[in-house]
């Protein structure tokens, strides 16, 4: 738990939403079960194992003394702790509590110029992947390099979530994006995301099952951008051995030529040889482009564990000939 206590002895004052100390990466020995995270003005503790109260009594005593040190006078530490046991995760479970201060309603965090609301009292997701701080600016600089293209950037974003990727897209010049997700309540706050960023066009929203959707989601297309970011595993929904090829096929449709997919996978047990293996099988006409870096503080022992972000490119349209 060492380093745990050292990165917390060292943190700045955080002011956008963002991780502070990633034990999961295996990178420091005895605190892999430890992650913090800042999502201002609380911070949120989360361990991946049983936790002691002495242990917690450390970590907050360690918190109360860098405060002491980084904050505005007179500004109180806010701090959560969640845990994700393995027997609470296999449940789809967790156990969340304040241990000091209060957190606002609403919650409102920033990152990059965007503003996002987040609840960090219940559930295992708080509102925003902050692993995917470097997808979504992938995103927002590929939205600004296309937003003076002649009919503009249409985006499709499946598994929308609450929509971020939409919000930095339109931010940054993209005509359209299509959000799909199943779940009503992430949609709702995708749809508040947008509001808080003055977006008040641009955007649609569809709260279904993708896989029963296919037809709208086509007659929407082409899309210049794919953006697919499923779950691995929500039971009923979709499971990624078995699904992500299903969502693979479809790509070669839905692309525009020359447009972009965006595949996002966060399941520690599958490779990168897991999507790019499918992809050269099942839509190989799709060009490898690149892996998109994960942020820094998320290094891990392990690459192929870590969040994995593919970007892969169709065909540009063939030229015509002159008769």
């Amino acid at each position: 738990m060492q380093a745990l206590l050292d990165a917390i002895a060292a943190m700045p004052l955080p002011s956008e939403a963002q991780r502070i100390f990633h034990g999961r990466g295996g990178l420091h020995p005895g605190a892999e079960q430890w992650v913090l995270d800042a999502y201002p003005p609380v911070l949120v503790l989360t361990s991946f194992a049983p936790a002691t109260e002495d242990e917690l009594a450390a970590i907050g005593a360690a918190l109360e003394a860098r405060w002491a040190q980084i904050a505005p006078a007179g500004e109180v530490l806010n701090w959560v702790f969640q845990h994700r046991g393995e027997a609470l995760r296999i449940e789809g479970r967790s156990e969340t509590r304040l241990m000091a201060g209060a957190v606002p309603d609403p919650h409102i965090v920033t990152e990059a110029g965007a503003r996002y609301r987040v609840h960090v009292l219940r559930g295992q997701n708080h509102g925003l992947f902050l692993d995917m701080a470097a997808g979504r600016r992938w995103v927002r600089d590929y939205a600004a390099a296309r937003s003076a293209d002649r009919y503009g950037l249409k985006v499709l974003n499946l598994f929308a979530y609450t929509c971020a990727f939409s919000v930095v897209a339109l931010q940054a010049g993209a005509r359209q994006v299509v959000n799909v997700d199943m779940s009503h309540g992430a949609i709702g706050i995708g749809q508040q995301n947008h509001q808080l960023n003055g977006i008040t066009a641009g955007a649609a929203f569809l709260p279904h099952d993708i896989f029963s959707s296919w037809g709208k989601i086509t007659r929407s297309g082409p899309y210049g951008l794919v953006i697919v970011d499923p779950p691995s595993y929500q039971k009923g929904s979709f499971v990624a051995t078995k699904d992500y090829a299903r969502l693979m096929r479809r790509l070669p449709d839905l692309l525009a030529p020359g447009g972009h997919a965006l595949l996002c996978l966060n399941a520690p047990e599958l490779g990168v040889d897991f999507l790019q293996d499918q992809m050269h099988e099942l839509a190989p006409e799709l060009q490898f482009v690149e892996r998109v870096a994960n942020p820094a503080v998320f290094a891990d022992l392990e690459p192929g564990r870590a969040l994995k972000v593919l970007v892969y490119q169709a065909p540009e349209l063939e030229p015509t000939a002159q008769g």
